[in-house]
């Protein structure tokens, strides 16, 4: 599934396997965002819902419906449109065409180049981190791509995937939140005091958060909201003249809150042609990363205006404590792949991935890397082995790569910019979060990378389908001319 590409129905014969026929069901309403359009022979009319084939409208559904699924669980746009294409060619719809973008999806399908196109769209509006449902619709993807569900079955499994419960409750998710930051917070030179203290600012930023929400306010102020209360607990605890690390409890609120997940998925899909899509998700990491700053920022300019001395000289050294810290990054690991609801079986690997992670990246630095290089080279590692074990169980790879990059935020590296940039000393607070910002390019650059090294490891087995990339190439028989890209696709059976 995650190996198709779009083709031009223009150029492809009809000569893949056809799938099954299927007649025409009640597309389940539940959680449906936007409408579906359809348009063909007879799209001037107003009545186009009953006009045609009733399987091309029924799978053109389907398909969208389950790409919906995918994009809005922070699939990459290339495995989005893979998995759409791999559901229309799975019953039979040949000349298909995808595209998508980050808020809508569209495909269309010609059945022959003298007829008109059919074409369908829908929007995607809710967005979440639910890794249990992700590997439920790659599961009926890889299914309906392999003729072993029919239409009306692929609708019962679509619809009992969205009436699915969580794997996990809400007050325990809101719970792994809040030791996240703890454990984040011993990552960085915290002591228990400092573990408590992020803990409890996190759980309240969590609540302030999830009531703006539920209020319907923007995602941008509920991050500057969030950010709020680790920043308080840091200068509450240097107004009370305590003996530890209070900063410790700021940055570990920031690593419960950057959002590496939504870096990686955009830096991806840059990699692999998705520009528009690429640029938007960029763009929401830009907002949520202003919208942490602001709220950070405030209460720090609170905080000196009170008298508090915050040097972030005493922020640029973290104490060595190798099993403490092993430890913390193993807790960090088992804390967000809760938070992103991974199933249970794999929050084992979840901690496993988290502590290596920390360890090969220190293991790095101490041999005279720079950050960046360290940071990239380690996920290299976590994204070659974490899709590799997502291929070899047709699965998506998020919930193998994802949860152990939490470790290697640049959480330290933000707040210290943003501290230097409230005292007044704005050159040395961007060079700080340039430093940050190259840190999270080189961690999304490296899962990308170890995701293509796996391609090459382990190719599609038979009765997958698989990709080949546009490419250039010059008088070769069959291959476009210089500068137009070439596409293929086949089937393994």
């Amino acid at each position: 599934m995650r190996e198709l590409l779009r083709t031009n129905p223009s150029e492809r014969p009809g000569d893949l396997p056809t799938g099954q026929t299927g007649e025409l069901t009640r597309v389940p309403a539940e959680g449906a965002q936007g409408s579906l359009e359809v348009s063909g022979p007879h799209s001037g009319t107003s009545g186009s819902a009953q006009q045609g084939p009733p399987k091309v409208r029924s799978v053109l559904d389907l398909a969208l419906r389950l790409g919906e699924l995918l994009l809005a669980s922070g699939e990459a746009a290339e495995d989005v449109e893979a998995g759409m294409l791999a559901v229309v060619y799975g019953h039979g719809l040949v000349r298909c065409d995808v595209n998508v973008t980050f808020t809508m999806l569209t495909i269309a399908y010609q059945a022959t180049l003298a007829e008109p196109a059919w074409t369908a769209s829908r929007g995607v509006r809710r967005r979440g981190s639910d890794y249990t449902r992700l590997a439920a619709v790659h599961d009926l993807v890889r299914a309906i791509s392999e003729g072993e569900v029919t239409l009306e079955e692929a609708y019962r499994r679509l619809l009992e995937i969205r009436r699915r419960r969580q794997p996990y409750p809400n007050w325990l998710i809101a719970g792994m939140t809040a030791l996240l930051a703890g454990a984040a917070s011993v990552l960085v030179g915290g002591s228990w005091l400092v573990l408590f203290s992020a803990c409890a600012a996190a759980l309240v930023g969590n609540l302030l958060a999830s009531g703006l929400a539920a209020r319907g306010l923007p995602e941008f102020y509920q991050y500057v909201v969030a950010a709020m209360p680790a920043a308080t607990a840091g200068i509450a605890l240097d107004l009370a003249h305590a003996d530890v690390q209070s900063s410790a409890v700021i940055t570990g609120g920031l690593f419960a809150l950057l959002p590496g997940r939504a870096l990686v998925a955009a830096v991806q899909d840059g990699l692999t042609a998705f520009y528009i899509t690429s640029a938007a998700r960029l763009i929401e990491v830009f907002y949520i990363v202003v919208g942490i700053i602001c709220g950070i920022s405030l209460v720090l300019r609170a905080g000196i205006a009170f008298g508090i001395d915050l040097n972030p000289a005493d922020n640029l050294v973290t104490p060595s404590r190798p099993w403490l810290q092993t430890l913390a990054a193993a807790v960090l690991g088992l804390t967000f792949g809760v938070v992103l609801q991974v199933r249970r079986r794999l929050l084992g690997y979840a901690v496993f991935s988290a502590a290596f992670a920390w360890i090969c990246d220190a293991g790095l630095l101490k041999a005279g890397l720079t950050p960046t290089i360290a940071v990239a080279f380690t996920s290299v590692l976590l994204g070659l082995g974490g899709q590799l074990i997502a291929r070899r169980h047709a699965t998506s790879g998020l919930p193998f790569t994802i949860p152990g990059l939490v470790a290697l935020l640049p959480g330290s590296q933000t707040y210290i910019g943003v501290l230097f940039i409230v005292r007044g000393q704005t050159g040395l607070g961007a060079a700080h979060l340039f430093t940050a910002a190259s840190t999270g390019l080189g961690l999304a650059v490296g899962v990308n990378l170890g995701g293509e090294l796996a391609r090459l490891i382990l190719p599609a087995r038979p009765g997958q389908v698989y990709r080949i990339r546009p490419g250039f190439a010059v008088g070769k028989p069959g291959f476009a001319n210089r500068g137009r890209p070439v596409t293929k696709v086949w089937f393994r059976r």
